[in-house]
């Protein structure tokens, strides 16, 4: 029972309609549970997997300009370690391309509104601007936004304004279900599994785990993720150790 109530309120607060979850306060005051020491499994795409949804995200934008936002999508939510919400138009905010802003350093930055109302910059790696490039391309706007460029960051397919956290998940969903079909074709239904699981948070913590095992400070990823607190970065840095604890022993003898 705890664990769906718990897991409920974390979707709620993935989209921003609740700051806290009480079950989980609950759960810890209950005397019938037993602290647990266990492994818990990683919420995010491996490698493999998630290079999947990348080639399927490049051929479907190559050979059909309509999935360019598709690409640019998966590619902002996975590099920039954003919430779906964090992309969407919602009540008081609206993501536009403006938001993108380069330091007199010639860094780039991105504002996002993020949970509890907060504005926070996330840094903007080079690799990725030109899939922002490639983006604006498609949409006929120049090669990199300016501070007056107040085009939504990613539009609506029919209509003015951006895109709702419903019709963003619909597009990133269409891309796993078509990276799990080419992945369980080639490598099988074990490797291709937890694709069919994924959900858009998962592109932020594939994201952040990735940047974890490349040797990133983890106060940096952690202003870059928005968190309030640099311990909650740190239960990606544990599940990212724990991987590589299973991956170092699996040659460990019996005999």
């Amino acid at each position: 029972m705890f664990t769906g109530v718990i897991a409920f309120y974390k979707y709620l607060m993935n989209e921003e309609i609740c700051y806290g979850n009480p079950a989980q306060i609950a759960k810890s005051d209950c005397r019938y549970f037993i602290a647990d020491a266990q492994v818990k499994e990683i919420r995010r795409l491996t490698e493999e997997q998630w290079q999947y949804v990348l080639d399927i995200a490049h051929s479907l934008a190559d050979d059909n300009d309509v999935y360019e936002r598709s690409l640019f999508v998966i590619a902002t939510l996975k590099t920039l370690f954003l919430r779906i919400s964090e992309l969407s138009e919602r009540k008081g905010w609206s993501p536009e391309m403006r938001h993108f802003l380069q330091d007199e350093d010639q860094n780039w930055w991105l504002k996002v509104y993020g949970k509890g109302r907060k504005l926070r910059d996330v840094s903007v790696p080079t690799q990725y601007l030109s899939y922002l490039k490639r983006y604006r391309q498609y949409r006929a706007l120049s090669s990199l936004p300016s501070s007056y460029d107040s085009s939504p960051l990613v539009e609506k397919i029919r209509g003015q304004g951006g895109m709702t956290a419903r019709h963003l998940t619909r597009l990133v969903q269409e891309v796993f279900d078509k990276a799990y079909e080419k992945m369980k074709q080639e490598k099988g239904e074990d490797f291709a599994r937890k694709l069919t699981e994924a959900s858009t948070h998962w592109l932020r913590y594939t994201g952040a785990s990735m940047e974890i095992e490349r040797g990133r400070a983890l106060k940096d990823l952690s202003e870059d993720l928005g968190h309030a607190s640099m311990a909650t970065t740190d239960t990606i840095y544990v599940q990212s150790e724990n991987k590589k604890r299973a991956a170092s022993e699996k040659e460990r003898k019996v005999d």
